[in-house]
């Protein structure tokens, strides 16, 4: 517990950067004033350090998706779990990273030119990949729940206004390759997401959260596009044969 309490702000956030997100949360520097400890910083906000303290615990032990056999999942369940996990990420994550990718170009701007292309690029994926979510949300995830129901009963399902889930589909895998592509741009722009030599603690957080949400892009991709997708397209094949 005493090393809990010893270890500072900068050093939770260098031994995993996605603790950044609650010291922002709070409004807590982790970059310029980033020696100083949790208690420390909260008794100057006046916040319960033992809240902020926890939620610090809490992603620390966050576990990821790895090993899990998504395949042998019946179909509505990945369409949850993408909902659920990966497009609450792109929301909460995207609201993280915009502000810090603009105080990025304000402050290291001038000298790093790059930051500017990242930035408007970055801007692009939060507006398309808020659009292309609701798209599956609202029209694409609940057809495919549809069609597991009535593959559970009678088989009979009504014909969508999109004629066959193939369509919406093959829209949402083309929104893939472009998110794809753009963040083979982004990556190129950071080189590789490496910070420069004099990039402050925001700027190496920063490049931090895009390589993991371009990590969380391919996982995301990668279960609709070779899991959900296919799935969703036999079934549906399936139950039209046998009507």
């Amino acid at each position: 517990m005493e090393i809990l309490e010893k270890t500072t702000i900068g050093e939770y956030v260098a031994k995993d950067f996605r603790t950044a997100a609650v010291f922002t949360q709070y409004g807590i520097d982790f970059c310029c004033k980033g020696n100083r400890t949790i208690e420390e910083a909260c008794e100057k906000k006046q916040f319960n350090s033992n809240e902020v303290e926890a939620k610090v615990m809490d992603v620390l032990a966050m576990k990821t998706d790895e090993g899990i056999d998504f395949n042998s999942w019946p179909l509505d369940l990945p369409a949850d779990y993408v909902e659920k996990t990966h497009h609450r990420y792109v929301e909460d994550k995207s609201q993280i990273l915009l502000p810090f990718l603009d105080k990025l170009c304000k402050v290291h701007g001038a000298s790093h030119p790059e930051l500017f292309k990242v930035n408007d690029l970055f801007i692009g994926c939060a507006q398309e990949m808020a659009q292309h979510m609701k798209k599956e949300e609202l029209i694409l995830f609940p057809f495919i729940k549809k069609l597991v129901k009535a593959e559970a009963t009678d088989g009979k399902f009504e014909n969508p206004h999109f004629g066959t889930v193939n369509n919406p589909i093959e829209m949402m895998m083309h929104d893939h390759v472009v998110e794809g592509e753009r963040f083979v741009k982004i990556a190129e722009l950071t080189n590789n997401y490496t910070p420069p030599a004099d990039g402050c603690n925001t700027y190496k957080v920063t490049y931090a959260m895009l390589q993991e949400f371009e990590s969380d892009l391919h996982k995301h991709i990668h279960l609709e596009n070779n899991i959900l997708f296919p799935k969703a397209s036999k079934l549906e094949e399936k139950l039209r044969t046998a009507l």
